[in-house]
């Protein structure tokens, strides 16, 4: 068993009472999300204009809608839920697209070092001396908005950051007594990374991957709000916020809804992510 899961097991009986109401809240969404086929009372994208810009606890010919309608007369809590699966969905892969490339990269470089380390490292440079937000833009612009797309280029923007990472921690494990035994015992260069170093990596990759996510989800949903991701009339939080920003003084429901939404989302991954860093990072305990 590694390092990662020993101390994450040792740390389980003594979690927070804030981790533990964020966790409910993550598991809460998380449920809603994955039955939301189930638990909308509506198609997210049945139009009733004659609702149209309704506040919460309408009630029109026997249908209740509970977190009011938006200018098409749509029922927010259906679009709600069913936007909480695109930004989850984009993050998540996101995330993984982002991890993938640049964990590999970073143990590229620690591990043969030389040019191979150099190229990398200098690409790194310049990929996160341009702004991660800025390049999305620009590449979603010249792209075209679409979901596939969108984890592509969110992805592509922000696995700098798992390189120089990865890359450090590499170094460090590399000169370890039990890599050395395992390159005497011939073990190829591939077998010794994801067998040996990758393990022994989990921890602050994880902690990369936790931050990441919610940053994932505020840049999916910044896109969508400035009309260059998820397109209607597919609902995301960002996109719902988009519409609701014309009716803020007539309707502010529209953009309160998805917003806190988003806000508790963002603030529980966040509060995880403080508490693995706590838990996977020795200098934190020591403080």
């Amino acid at each position: 068993m590694n390092a990662p899961t020993l101390a994450l097991r040792r740390s389980a009986r003594r979690i927070p009472l804030s981790v533990v109401l964020v966790l409910a809240i993550l598991a809460v969404i998380v449920a809603l999300t994955v039955l939301s086929p189930y638990v909308a009372p509506f198609d997210p994208n049945r139009q009733t204009l004659l609702a149209r810009l309704k506040p919460p606890g309408f009630s029109y010919r026997g249908a209740t809608y509970w977190l009011g309608t938006d200018d098409l007369g749509r029922d927010l809590l259906s679009r709600t839920l069913y936007g909480a699966g695109v930004s989850l969905g984009v993050a998540l892969l996101s995330v993984v697209v982002s991890t993938l490339v640049g964990v590999t990269l970073g143990m590229l470089a620690g591990w043969f070092r030389g040019w191979t380390e150099t190229v990398i490292m200098r690409l790194v440079d310049i990929m996160m001396s341009i702004p991660a937000i800025l390049l999305a833009v620009l590449t979603v612009a010249v792209l075209g908005p679409g979901f596939l797309k969108l984890v592509l280029v969110l992805g592509l923007t922000r696995w700098p950051r798992y390189t120089r990472v990865a890359y450090a921690q590499t170094l460090q494990v590399a000169n370890l007594p039990f890599i050395k035994a395992s390159e005497l015992a011939g073990a190829g260069a591939a077998r010794i990374l994801f067998h040996h170093v990758l393990p022994n990596i989990a921890g602050p990759i994880l902690i990369v991957m936790t931050a990441e996510f919610g940053l994932m989800i505020l840049m999916e949903s910044g896109l969508s709000f400035l009309g260059l991701g998820i397109q209607p009339p597919s609902a995301s939080w960002g996109s719902i916020m988009s519409v609701g920003r014309q009716y803020i003084e007539r309707a502010p429901w529209i953009v309160a809804v998805p917003g806190i939404c988003l806000f508790l989302l963002v603030f529980s991954v966040n509060v995880v992510g403080d508490w693995l860093r706590d838990q996977l990072d020795p200098r934190s305990r020591t403080r």
